[in-house]
């Protein structure tokens, strides 16, 4: 174990643990904005274009960062970005203004998928095909980890106080010093991803449309999650523990859906989790419950439900596509699945300053509902994957990473021969 530290991953401990902070950072600001934002009175509409804006600016950033990043180099791209986000989020403390808030999200989405994509390629190239699926599943844990401890940190201040926003500044200040005071070697440039959706579609219609589906629901949900629990009546705390409950019961949940999509077909066991993520959503539509505990209870048979359709869609895709394009079909979904959380808050807001905060759950349920009877009638038309012929399911959050982590992913192809083991690399390149 000892030996397998640190050859694995001593030598990228550093860089997670700027990852962590840098997680940390977009965990509290992406909380924080709508629940100040609710506390100030802004309209749901103004509330979900916060999202809309920051998912845009995110997937415009998987398309154009490489490039940028070629121009000045990985250092110089990555303290311009993060140096940014930390400007952003201290200034929506100052600015406090809904026009200015959204605005200024499309810059952090940009930014944040910049920053993630470098740290990714890092990553990337420290590692070896050996360490490779260590490296990937700390690399999701502590993303996940950090998401939801700075989500967690939202009760321990007013968030009418510029206190959170400054903890932010800071979270993002730590991030960005393993990299900079590094002197690894720079690593390959980003790759360019394209987003070719006739490819996609002829590749899996099921997975085609459920990503975008996946991406509306969970887009609305992450966005305006927690405006829902400020209408509802939900303390600080008990908001931050809602949404943090259904990253955890997502991830926990991803593994054991999985593992049973690898048995059988794929398909049904998106209908399955879909109708319980429709039908937890249709209880709190239909009871309004006003108990803090029965609610989180409620949205973590949700987030638990829903969380967990995103890589079994993946993997529904990859049976259907040759080995060596999986790093391509994989980056597409996640680029569709990021159109998807443009399209989900942009659409709730208005229903929800229509109908009331719990019509959340009714966008999300369409988009469930629509996901199982596509799935149904595709089940019809083609044939699943022989068992044999699968590949086996790793766990993924689409969510909190960019087409570049997917060369870390074990199912990639395999690194090249020349490729330096942690071993050979001197004490000097390591982040």
């Amino acid at each position: 174990m000892a030996a397998a530290f640190k050859s694995n991953i001593l030598p990228v401990l550093a860089l997670l643990v700027g990852t962590l902070f840098l997680y940390l950072g977009n965990g509290l600001h992406g909380l924080l904005l709508p629940v100040r934002g609710a506390a100030e009175g802004y309209p749901t509409t103004e509330l979900g274009l916060l999202g809309t804006s920051w998912a845009s600016g995110f997937v415009l950033g998987c398309l154009l960062a490489p490039q940028l990043v070629r121009h000045v180099g990985h250092a110089r791209a990555f303290s311009g970005f993060i140096s940014l986000i930390a400007i952003i989020a201290l200034l929506t403390g100052i600015l406090v203004d809904p026009v200015w808030w959204i605005a200024l999200r499309a810059v952090t989405g940009f930014c944040t998928a910049g920053t993630s994509m470098i740290i990714e390629s890092w990553l990337n190239e420290r590692a070896t095909n050996k360490s490779r699926g260590m490296i990937f599943s700390l690399y999701i844990t502590i993303t996940l980890i950090g998401a939801v401890g700075g989500q967690l940190a939202i009760p321990f201040a007013d968030v009418k106080t510029p206190i959170l926003f400054m903890i932010c500044g800071i979270f993002y200040c730590v991030a960005m010093m393993p990299t900079t005071i590094s002197n690894a070697a720079t690593p390959q440039p980003l790759k360019s991803v394209k987003l070719d959706l006739r490819a996609l579609y002829r590749n899996s219609p099921v997975s085609f449309f459920g990503i975008l589906l996946i991406g509306t629901a969970n887009g609305a949900f992450g966005t305006l999650g927690a405006v829902f629990g400020a209408e509802a009546g939900m303390s600080q705390s008990a908001i931050a523990v809602m949404m943090s409950a259904t990253i955890f019961a997502g991830a926990l949940m991803q593994m054991p859906a999985g593992r049973l999509s690898d048995r059988m077909d794929r398909r049904y066991v998106l209908m399955v989790l879909s109708g319980l993520a429709a039908l937890a959503g249709l209880v709190v539509v239909v009871f309004h419950p006003e108990d803090p505990t029965v609610i989180i209870a409620m949205i973590a048979v949700y987030g638990a439900t829903a969380n967990a359709l995103y890589p079994i869609a993946v993997a529904h895709a990859n049976d259907f596509a040759n080995p060596e394009d999986f790093v391509k079909v994989s980056g597409g979904l996640l680029l569709l699945y990021g159109i998807g959380t443009v399209i989900g808050p942009t659409i709730s807001g208005p229903v929800m300053s229509a109908l009331g905060p719990h019509a959340l759950f009714l966008v999300t349920g369409i988009a469930h509902v629509a996901i199982v009877i596509y799935a149904l009638i595709r089940s019809r038309i083609r044939k699943s994957v022989p068992v044999e012929g699968r590949e086996v399911f790793t766990a993924t959050a689409g969510h909190l990473t960019t087409p570049e982590s997917l060369a870390l992913n074990p199912r990639a192809a395999p690194l090249p021969d020349h490729d330096r083991t942690a071993e050979e690399a001197s004490p000097g390149a390591a982040i």
